[in-house]
């Protein structure tokens, strides 16, 4: 493969697209956590260690309007919402997953933890081999 061949276009690669639309580090941080559970602002403020209100804030504002995130208003006194991953969003907790599982294998050495699901890109890496 010569250098031109390997070369990406960052305007055209799906990777690079679906990086940008999802975003940051806090935006899978955010995501993660709704995966588990439906959350209010509070709660992801406790649960995700280290963000300020104010980035939290921008996160759930961006998620939402990329549709990634649904945001509720559950009541007005008091005033409560809550968030939720739309189906979009859902479509992305495999992608956290194997990611996660990537992590665990290949940065935090903690593999002993659990095992990739049958099928994971991640668990065919780590069986494979010379």
């Amino acid at each position: 493969m010569t250098k031109s061949e390997a070369a990406v276009n960052v305007n055209t690669c799906p990777i690079v697209s679906a990086i940008r639309e999802i975003g940051g580090e806090w935006n899978f941080i955010i995501i993660r956590y709704l995966i588990e559970k439906n959350m209010g602002f509070n709660e992801l403020l406790r649960n995700a260690t280290g963000i300020s209100s104010r980035t939290l804030s921008s996160v759930l504002k961006d998620l939402v309007s990329k549709d990634i995130v649904k945001r509720e208003i559950i009541s007005t006194q008091p005033f409560l919402v809550r968030y939720s991953l739309t189906e979009k969003g859902n479509s992305l907790k495999p992608i956290v997953d194997d990611l996660g599982q990537w992590g665990k294998i290949w940065v935090t050495g903690r593999m002993e933890d659990t095992d990739p699901p049958a099928g994971s890109p991640v668990r065919d890496a780590r069986t494979s081999g010379p």
